[in-house]
This record gives C-alpha cells, sequence and structure tokens, in this order.
C-alpha cells in the first residue's frame, strides 16, 4: 500500500464489484427480467388480439429464434465480459456505430418500459385496496412512481441487495404462477376445447404481415432474460454463468407464458376478451373463487416491481460502458465510491422516467399506454437482437464448421434468429400506427446525435476501436454447446 494512502480512505472508483453474484442469482436474474405474471397481465390481450385461439403458437415460434439469441449471448458472452453486452460485443464484433445503436435500443426502450412497467404495478397494486382508483391514470403514476422510486434505491445499493429481493419477489411470483396455472387446465369454462392445432397454428395468422404483428408482441413476452449479460462484470464465472443463467430463463418462462395463454384459451371465450379485460383476475377467480384472482394480482405486482429492478440495471449498467468508453459523457461511467454502482445513470434514469410518467399520463388510458409502448419496444428490441445474432456468427466464423455443435449453437441457430428479429420489424412497420413507429423508430434514431458528436470528438471507441473480437484466436478455440474461451487481448 503506498504511503500516501490511508487504510480509512473510500475505495477507489474502479468500476463496478466483480463476484458479487453467483449462477443461481443469473438464472432468478433472467426469469425475474421477462416478468412471467407482468407480460401475461399487459400482453395476453393484445396477442390474444393478434392471432386469437393460436396464441400458443405465436410463443412457441417466437421462443426458438429466441433461443438462438439466447446462445448468441452465451457465446459473445465468453469472448467480452462487458457490462454494456450488446453495446461492446456488436462494436467489437461488426463495427462501433452498430454497437451503440445495438446499446442505445436497449436504453430507449428501457426508459419507455419504465412507463409500461410503473403505471400496470400502480393499477394492480391499487386493485388490490380499490377497484375504482386503479381505474384512474394518475393514481396509476403516483403509486407506479413510488414503487419504481424503490427499486432505483434498491439498484444503487448494489446487485448483491438486488439479487436477494429479487429471491424473494420472484421466488413467490413463480409458485403462485405454476400452483395456479396448472390448476386452471383442469377446471372448465366458457372457452374452448384444447387443440394441439393451438401450438402450430400454420394458416391461422392471417399471412405473413399478421404473424409478423403477433410475433412482435411475443417478442415483448420474452425482453428481459439478457439483464445476466449486463451483470457479467458482477458475476462469478461471468463467462459461463451469465449465459446459462439467460438460456434457463428463456426456457423456464417459455413454459409458463405457454401454459397461462392455453388456460385463457379454455376458461374465457374469445369474444369475451377485449383489451381491458383482467385476463389474470379472471383466471385466477375460477381457480379460487375469489382468493385467487387476488394471488394472480399479487404474482403480477411483485413481477411488475422485480422486472422495473431488472431493466433499471440494464439500462444504467449499459449508460455505464458508455460513458466508460465516452461515447456518451464520462460521468455516466463512474460508480459510487461506496456501493460501487453507476450513481449518475441511476440518477438520470430516474429523473427522465419520472418527466415519463406525467407526460405519458396524457395520453390516456392504461390500456392506451401499454399498447404504444409493447408496439415500440418490440421493434427496438429487434435491433439489438438481431445485431447481437449477427455479431455472434462473424464473431466464431472462422470455427463455425469446426464441429457439429459449433455450426449449430454459434451459426445456425444464432443466425436463424437474428433473421427472424429482421423478419418481424421489417413486416411489423407497416402494421404500426405513426404514433408507434414515432416512440419505436423515433427514440433509437435520437441515438445518432451522440453517435455523432462523440465520434467527431474523437472518442477512441470509434477512432481506436479494441480488438475485433474473433474466436479462431482463442488460447481454446470454440467447441461445442459449452466452449472453454477467454477474452481477447490487444490493443
Amino acid at each position: 500500500m503506498s504511503s500516501s494512502q490511508s487504510p480509512l480512505a473510500p475505495e477507489p472508483e474502479v468500476g463496478l464489484r466483480a463476484n458479487v453474484l453467483g449462477r443461481f442469482d443469473s438464472m432468478v436474474m433472467a426469469v425475474a427480467g421477462s416478468a412471467p405474471a407482468y407480460s401475461l397481465a399487459s400482453s395476453t390481450t393484445l396477442l390474444i388480439g393478434a392471432a386469437g385461439l393460436y396464441s400458443p403458437a405465436a410463443l412457441l415460434w417466437c421462443a426458438i429464434p429466441m433461443l438462438g439469441i439466447a446462445w448468441a449471448f452465451n457465446y459473445l458472452g465468453r469472448l467480452d465480459v462487458n457490462a454494456g453486452a450488446s453495446y461492446s460485443w456488436v462494436g467489437r464484433a461488426l463495427h462501433p456505430s452498430l454497437g451503440f445503436i445495438a446499446g442505445w435500443s436497449l436504453v430507449v426502450s428501457a426508459l419507455i418500459f419504465m412507463v409500461a412497467g410503473s403505471l400496470p404495478a400502480g393499477q394492480y397494486t391499487l386493485s388490490l385496496f380499490s377497484p375504482n382508483a386503479a381505474a384512474n391514470t394518475w393514481a396509476c403514476v403516483g403509486v407506479g412512481a413510488a414503487a419504481f422510486l424503490t427499486m432505483a434505491l434498491l439498484v444503487l445499493l448494489g446487485a448483491r441487495i438486488t439479487a436477494h429481493a429479487q429471491w424473494i419477489m420472484t421466488g413467490i411470483e413463480v409458485v403462485l404462477l405454476v400452483v395456479l396455472g396448472v390448476t386452471a387446465l383442469f377446471h372448465g369454462g366458457s372457452g374452448a376445447h384444447f387443440q394441439w392445432s393451438w401450438l402450430w397454428g400454420f394458416g391461422h395468422f392471417g399471412g405473413m404481415s399478421g404473424f409478423a404483428g403477433a410475433a412482435l408482441i411475443a417478442a415483448f413476452y420474452f425482453w428481459g432474460w439478457d439483464v445476466t449479460a449486463n451483470l457479467s462484470e458482477e458475476t462469478s464465472n461471468s463467462k459461463r454463468n451469465s449465459g446459462l443463467g439467460g438460456l434457463v430463463g428463456v426456457l423456464g418462462v417459455f413454459v409458463v407464458f405457454e401454459l397461462f395463454t392455453i388456460v385463457t384459451n379454455m376458461l374465457i371465450d374469445q369474444k369475451d376478451i377485449t383489451p381491458s379485460t383482467p385476463v389474470m383476475t379472471v383466471i385466477g377467480d375460477a381457480v379460487g373463487h375469489g382468493w385467487g384472482g387476488k394471488a394472480l394480482v399479487l404474482a403480477v405486482v411483485l413481477s411488475t416491481v422485480a422486472t422495473l429492478e431488472t431493466t433499471l440495471i440494464q439500462v444504467t449498467r449499459s449508460l455505464f460502458a458508455m460513458g466508460r468508453d465516452h461515447t456518451l459523457p464520462a460521468i455516466f461511467g463512474r460508480t459510487h465510491h461506496r456501493w460501487r454502482t453507476p450513481w449518475f445513470a441511476i440518477l438520470v434514469i430516474a429523473v427522465v422516467s419520472l418527466a415519463l410518467f406525467v407526460a405519458a399520463a396524457t395520453i390516456g388510458s392504461v390500456g392506451t399506454i401499454m399498447g404504444d409502448a409493447v408496439a415500440a419496444i418490440g421493434l427496438q428490441i429487434c435491433i439489438y437482437y438481431a445485431l447481437a445474432g449477427i455479431a455472434v456468427v462473424v464473431a466464431y466464423r472462422k470455427v463455425v464448421f469446426k464441429s457439429l455443435s459449433n455450426a449449430v449453437f454459434v451459426g445456425l441457430w444464432p443466425g436463424i434468429g437474428a433473421a427472424f428479429m429482421v423478419f418481424v420489424f421489417v413486416e411489423a412497420i407497416p402494421t404500426l400506427t405513426t404514433r408507434r413507429l414515432a416512440i419505436g423508430l423515433g427514440a433509437v434514431a435520437i441515438g445518432l446525435l451522440p453517435l455523432a458528436w462523440y465520434w467527431y470528438k474523437g472518442s477512441a471507441f470509434y477512432t481506436d476501436p479494441p480488438a475485433r473480437l474473433n474466436a479462431a484466436l482463442m488460447p481454446e478455440q470454440a467447441s461445442g454447446p459449452n466452449p472453454q474461451v477467454v477474452m481477447e487481448t490487444g490493443s
């Protein structure tokens, strides 16, 4: 220790705190990020409106390419442990400007989600006590903002505290969903009898554009599992645990999504489902005659609060990585001297989100806001997921044919995932309203301003970027679904 440094001096700012999360934490975070109860409550009526009885098929056909993207994140994380995740990977594998667009797409989707998550948090919380208050948008804004600020405080205090909170919230949520969902399968209702064709749906989506519209909503269901990648610098044995957590998260929430979408078809007649139908309450009441509805509403509240927390982690870690690379103001790349969290990024997101809460409340009902938000976020996640899928193929291109497992897990499957995201993006655009396109694409376009400015200012991220990601240069080449590789070094 230097003689000028006191043993009692504050810990220097050296970045995020390492090795505070383990494998189980990563899995829990992935499930919490996808928010199964929240996704079902907020999006089921939208998905049924787009795909009808074949909503389970829309989820299935989205889950397969989504797993390809999860494999892409798994493999890219083995080459580059970085809190920016797709921002860094795409920048190093494809081009720095594309990396910034990938990271910025995540940032703006997370900001929009602060509204899309906080308002339902307020609405469902109020519904537990006062159904009339739950119909008041401003009351929902107030309660949702309080939940959001609580989660922002937990995120500020560090990943370890965040993980402990997730064990409780996500654990209770998943138990309630599994118990009530399985029980609901054996209760009669006014819906249809189960048919295997619900899981395939061929010829029932209304053409390619109809399928793309349903897939855009389905993509929103799954979004959030990749928080494990943004936590990689804080996860022990990250090159294995972060990617594994994401894969387990996608598979786990897919099972829950399919279960409840099938149950919805069986318990509720299609003609009775409107954008305002409280699907989770109806399913819960069918099982528990009053208490079941309350139990599932509680699951939705816990899920919504939990996913607000994981989304805050994603956006603040992405901003941290951008500030560290000087593609945004350097202050974003600073951490709190005690908690080692990106305090300025958290503060900025909190202030901007509160402003968005107020602005969104002037649009109309919570249902209107949710429809706009889901479509906008769907477009944005298609962008950065597609870029990540392409990036892994490029990074592993020289070893992709070294084995069958390489060809499947770093070539074919991620490539299919990327192509699927591009397809959904292109096909969905003509089906969206001007306002939804403005929110979705306009928010991404704003990112061109800091990109151009910091490129002009000579940020090393653009002018002298890190070494390209190239799996062939690893000391041990990638092989199989669990390759042993280390991060490439060099200037």
